[in-house]
């Protein structure tokens, strides 16, 4: 039985996110989602948030879980037995990027195999940073992200506004 990890901030998690989920749950057999909890990013929901958020999106997946954690992403794996961490690439710099990240965690963890799957060409233009820019401004999200993330969006924006 093969896990894998795809780890993220999910900031919010996008349709990108999902498709890339869903492909991977149909080529292993069991997939977490890792949340990290402090990524190095401005971000506008918490990690409890971001976990429900997940988890609703992903709730029709039976193969997949989601999780909090708050270690380096190869010790995570290790401790929840993936062998093989998920990546999604789309077009510009995330290859060099990846490419990076792979390779410093070979370093740490040789067993570790990373499998990056390309994006899907509709949500290649698709980051969390975007749909936050245009969430601000009251825009359409909708055909992003799923529904109670769309939600969630307005819902944030809606206290920021109004100071809460």
């Amino acid at each position: 039985m093969i896990k894998a990890l795809y780890p993220g901030s999910f900031d919010p998690i996008t349709n990108g996110h999902i498709d890339i989920i869903k492909r991977a749950s149909s080529i292993f057999d069991s997939i977490v989602v890792g949340i990290f909890d402090h990524p190095n990013k401005n971000l506008l929901f918490t990690p409890q948030e971001r976990l429900e958020l997940a988890r609703c999106s992903i709730a029709h997946m039976t193969n997949v879980e989601v999780h909090v954690y708050s270690t380096l992403t190869v010790e995570f794996a290790r401790a929840i037995g993936a062998r093989v961490m998920v990546r999604g690439l789309r077009i510009g710099p995330d290859f060099e990027q990846e490419f990076e990240i792979t390779l410093m965690n070979k370093t740490m963890d040789f067993g570790l195999e990373t499998v990056c799957l390309i994006t899907s060409a509709e949500n290649q233009f698709i980051r969390s940073s975007t749909l936050k820019d245009i969430a601000v401004l009251n825009g359409p999200v909708d055909k992003f992200v799923p529904a109670c993330v769309a939600r969630a969006l307005r819902e944030k924006y809606a206290q920021h506004k109004s100071g809460v």
